[in-house]
């Protein structure tokens, strides 16, 4: 890890919002960006690909190892995320691969696969490290470390709206249960749980738009 390069953890469970707020904050800080949750959808969706089933901890565990990936923040709109120089950003965020995800960021030979690599990533002027253990694991001397969440009931609403705004038919009572199941595999977990750091400053956006996050965000890390 390059200790000279500084780096800001955003830790949180899924649909808290801090996806969009991490590329914020690395495009305003002119920062680059590691979003860790999408290491995982992208070795689900690669061994999905790849037809090998997510039960194999020891095949899944290979395909980490030699993941190829790339984060670009080259689009104004939106970051893009490179698998093997083919553009994937939306389709590792199908429902089937984010419920993959979750299964194989359980193995411990996937996270030991993806720690270094991770680490490598903290290089000037500086990362936005985007995950669930960044900040108790992977960068656990971080310079500064954010924990965001919110309430299941709005994060299943925030998800709800944006599939209904794909055309997606979605029922927002099984988007609430997948959310509060993923919450207890991801908390429980025996390798890095999903916690705060004890020295993270906690963030809850229940009640806060985009912008308010931000700023609170901004005014932490200063």
């Amino acid at each position: 890890m390059n200790n000279a390069a500084p780096v800001i953890t955003i830790d949180g469970p899924s649909g808290s919002g801090k996806g969009t707020l991490s590329q914020m904050l690395a495009r305003h800080l002119g920062y680059h960006l590691l979003d860790s949750g999408a290491l995982y959808r992208l070795v689900a969706l690669s061994a999905i690909k790849k037809r090998i089933d997510l039960r194999q901890e020891l095949e899944v565990s290979q395909i980490a190892s030699t993941l190829d990936v790339v984060f670009s923040l080259e689009n104004e709109k939106a970051a893009q995320i490179l698998l093997d120089g083919e553009e994937v950003t939306s389709a590792i965020r199908q429902e089937s691969v984010g419920m993959g995800a979750s299964q194989v960021a359980a193995y411990p030979g996937v996270r030991a696969a993806l720690l270094e690599r991770q680490r490598a990533f903290a290089v000037a002027p500086g990362l936005i490290a985007d995950g669930r253990d960044m900040g108790t694991t992977v960068f656990p001397f971080a310079n500064t470390k954010l924990f965001l969440t919110a309430s299941a009931e709005a994060r299943a609403e925030r998800r709800y709206k944006q599939l209904v705004s794909k055309g997606e038919s979605v029922n927002i009572d099984e988007l609430i249960k997948d959310i509060s199941d993923r919450d207890e595999r991801d908390s429980n977990r025996a390798i890095s749980p999903l916690k705060p750091a004890s020295d993270a400053i906690i963030i809850d956006s229940t009640a806060m738009t985009i912008d308010e996050v931000f700023t609170r965000m901004l005014s932490a890390i200063k």
